[in-house]
């Protein structure tokens, strides 16, 4: 166990070096904030109406994120190793989520509460930093995917998922796949089939 968090640790801490400049005690005092979590497969972390109160960084497995409309469910993303999988809108804004984010394996988060990053917040500069390049980085992509969604068709976005996101491939059902490029598994079948 210890030499799991250890991994963990590095994993946070490769990841916050990588996108922000934290000062060495900050640093090492946000990252060993975050406790450890574990998720069954199938199992939901957030659900539709609740308020997103913690940051999630997602260790191992693969997390699908989506909205329910009239039992009609649609994939916008997917989380792996090394990604938050955090509402930020809803931590941020203590407004409730719209969005499902549900277990495609069994996943181990590294979690920090609301309130204990309020409070590193208060300490440090660097949490207001955090916050904004977290909203500009989930602007960034969901602007990229809105784009990617309007002006790409099915099998040139499948070949950008074979890419830049291939664990995607390997880890996530095809059914899923096919929702989030807004096909029928069949048609995703025979884009799979004519690529390879």
């Amino acid at each position: 166990m210890p030499d799991l968090i250890i991994n963990s640790n590095k994993q946070l801490s490769a990841f916050f070096e990588e996108h922000f400049q934290l000062n060495d005690k900050g640093m090492n005092e946000l990252i060993t904030s975050f406790k450890t979590k574990r998720e069954s497969k199938h199992s939901f972390i957030l659900q539709a109406g609740e308020v997103e109160e913690q940051l999630k960084f997602v260790h191992s497995g693969f997390i699908r994120e989506y909205y329910a409309e009239e039992a009609i469910e649609h994939n916008i993303n997917f989380f792996e190793p090394g990604e938050f999988s955090t509402d930020f809108l809803s931590f941020q804004s203590g407004q409730q989520t719209r969005k499902w984010h549900q277990c495609l394996t069994d996943i181990e988060l590294r979690v920090l509460s609301k309130s204990q990053f309020n409070h590193l917040l208060a300490k440090y500069s660097c949490g207001r930093v955090i916050v904004e390049k977290a909203f500009q980085n989930i602007l960034e992509c969901l602007e990229s995917k809105a784009y990617n969604r309007l002006t790409k068709k099915p099998e040139a976005m499948y070949q950008h998922i074979l890419e830049h996101n291939p664990s995607w491939v390997q880890h996530i059902p095809q059914y899923h796949l096919a929702s989030f490029l807004n096909i029928t598994p069949e048609t995703l079948s025979r884009i799979r089939k004519r690529i390879s």
